[in-house]
């Protein structure tokens, strides 16, 4: 009976989703038909029809798109590295953890918004900028949960392994990202978040190109239709990069449910 009610709650929960979904689009099409204020936002059938014209089909934003999408990969690839690096450099021994890490957290305080003009100065106004700022977003997440994941690590199950001739490799991928695995991917996710984040702030207030630059461009014409349209775009992006690191996280913790 229990198995039976579950089943049909998750059978139902695509259904409510979607009823939810479409329900706040058809009251959002009406309220803003009925307000009839078309410069401040912008109905989803006209949205979805600047989608069609405005941003996909013109080219020049459709590279906009593209080179966005490449900067937030780059960007959060290079965050993952590094931070799980570091985070393992810092979180190996006590003495690390007690020396660097409260110097990692009292930069991660820092509002990272204010440094933009560094980046600008240091790299310009090109991709190597927003690769760069959006880095700087995304590594302290990973960095942080990497070392909060390895303080849970019971230091018997590292003695045990080193005991038995483990090579550090062997204890960090054996002992280590087990225990650290939830930790881990809290971080992946906070990180994306973060970096699609450095990188937007970076074309809205430095670049002439990508999606940031046009969505300035839309906000100081008033022209909703194709500024909701690329906010949707964002969101779509988000999603489907969020949707990835989980994938990859129900593939490393599949043990969990063997």
């Amino acid at each position: 009976m229990i198995a039976r009610d579950i089943s049909t709650v998750r059978a139902a929960v695509p259904l409510a989703r979607g009823v939810l979904v479409l329900g706040t689009l058809a009251f959002w099409e009406i309220a803003v038909r009925l307000a009839g204020n078309s410069d401040l936002i912008a109905p989803p059938a006209a949205i979805f029809r600047s989608l069609l014209t405005d941003i996909l089909g013109d080219p020049d934003i459709r590279a906009a798109i593209a080179l966005t999408l490449f900067e937030v990969v780059t960007a959060y690839a290079l965050a993952v590295l590094v931070g799980l690096g570091l985070g393992l450099a810092i979180g190996w021994t006590h003495l690390g953890r007690r020396s660097a890490f409260p110097i990692i957290l009292l930069l991660y305080s820092i509002p990272q918004v204010v440094l933009l003009p560094l980046f600008t100065l240091g790299f310009g106004i090109g991709p190597a900028a927003k690769i760069a700022f959006g880095f700087s977003h995304g590594i302290f997440p990973v960095l942080v949960n990497v070392v909060a994941g390895m303080r849970n690590v019971n230091p018997l199950y590292v003695r045990a392994a080193q005991s038995m001739g483990a090579r550090p490799y062997d204890v960090v991928v054996n002992v280590m990202f087990p225990h650290m695995v939830p930790s881990f991917f809290t971080g992946l996710r906070l990180a994306m978040t973060m970096t699609l984040l450095g990188v937007i702030l970076a074309e809205l207030y430095v670049s002439t190109a990508g999606v940031g630059y046009y969505t300035r461009l839309f906000a100081e014409t008033f022209d909703p239709s194709p500024l909701f349209a690329l906010i949707g775009t964002l969101a779509l992006m988000a999603i489907a990069l969020n949707e990835l690191v989980r994938t990859a996280e129900r593939w490393f913790t599949r043990w969990k449910t063997a």
